[in-house]
């Protein structure tokens, strides 16, 4: 009963700040004129049979990151959750547009609240180039422990001793592939092909999941012949872009109705992958309201990532659902929720989470174009 009441105040909540949230245009729809006049059809009648693709799935399994189907020798193998640097400099990345999960949160208090980028790859060996990276947060530890994923960063401040050492975390720190490429050395560490494997082995890891894994499913997806769709839903509204508050790189994500997916831009433009010059793009989208504490004087931070009942908003398919989350131990799963309390499901395809501070998730923009 409490929970329900707790939603109920939830909605409430939400309708009053759906006001600030973008502007929904309204839709006129015309009635077609037909011409009924009746025209003879001289052509002959053929036979068609539509072709439908089968995809051969011998060999293979469905990800638990995204669905997709995916080698089944991978079954078993470890994701790695790489932290890359997402300041203007660092630009343009590599091997975005292959992560499975991407993450985007504030780093830092300091330097106009600069984000970070935290990507999950399940199939690692495949990439020839990621990065550029950079260094670690507790929060971040606390998250790549969700999906039993090997963390691979360079350093990070005192901040994030306690958590390195709990048994859950298995990290690989510094010690990558440095490229020339004009700009100062913190600019220039990638992973390259074969690097992570070797790592991994001579820190004495399991390439595949240990003990500390979750057994139940990060995520609950839908039928690929039964789509999300939350159109027309409660607590739901129109969504062609999503505006994120954060101040650095002023990132945005803008439905693509040709891939059904949402594309990402930051910096002013299109965030161009460079390994294959192809957009980042994402199939789903949340963004979750997130309380933090600031740790010293030099900006250092970490998100109250575990916790319950705040807001968030899950969006696909041209649609954002208000939503709430919870994550009740360090290394237990987020879970996300609708307003009546039911786990949410999610669409087949990569996903990109965003951690707002609580103090701008009132300025995240849900725009009906």
């Amino acid at each position: 009963m409490k929970k329900r009441i707790s939603m109920l105040l939830l909605s409430l909540m939400f309708a009053i700040m759906m006001t600030a949230c973008g502007k929904e245009e309204e839709t006129v729809v015309e009635t077609p004129v037909v011409d009924e006049t009746v025209v003879e059809d001289t052509t002959e009648e053929t036979e068609t049979t539509e072709v439908v693709e089968e995809i051969n799935t011998e060999g293979m399994y469905r990800s638990e990151l995204t669905n997709e189907w995916i080698p089944e020798e991978l079954k078993d193998q470890r994701p790695v959750a790489v932290m890359v640097d997402n300041d203007k400099r660092a630009l343009p990345h590599y091997g975005i547009s292959e992560a499975d999960v991407v993450y985007e949160m504030m780093n830092s208090t300091h330097n106009n609240r600069v984000t970070r980028l935290m990507v999950l790859v399940k199939d690692w060996e495949s990439i020839e180039r990621l990065g550029s990276i950079r260094s670690l947060r507790p929060t971040n530890i606390m998250l790549a422990s969700e999906w039993n994923a090997v963390v691979c960063h360079d350093g990070g401040p005192y901040h994030n001793d306690a958590y390195l050492a709990k048994g859950y975390t298995d990290n690989l720190s510094g010690g990558f592939a440095r490229i020339e490429n004009g700009k100062p050395r913190e600019f220039t560490e990638y992973i390259t092909t074969g690097e992570i494997a070797d790592r991994i082995d001579k820190a004495g890891y399991s390439r595949e999941y240990n003990k500390y894994a979750n057994e139940e499913p990060h995520f609950q997806f839908a039928s690929e012949s039964e789509p999300v769709n939350l159109e027309g839903k409660a607590n739901t509204k129109p969504c062609d872009k999503v505006t994120l508050p954060f101040r650095n790189n002023n990132s945005y994500l803008v439905y693509n109705e040709e891939s059904q997916t949402y594309d990402y831009f930051e910096h002013g433009g299109a965030h161009i992958d460079a390994n294959n010059n192809v957009q980042t793009t994402f199939k789903n989208v949340i963004i979750q309201d997130v309380t933090f504490a600031e740790l010293d004087d030099n900006g250092y931070m970490v998100f109250n990532c575990i916790g319950q009942g705040r807001w968030g908003w899950y969006i696909t398919n041209g649609t954002a659902m208000q939503i709430t989350w919870e994550k009740l131990s360090e290394n237990g799963i987020t879970r996300y929720y609708d307003f009546d309390g039911n786990e949410i499901t999610i669409n087949t395809g990569k996903t990109y989470i965003a951690l707002c501070p609580d103090d701008d998730f009132p300025y995240v923009g849900i725009i009906a174009e």
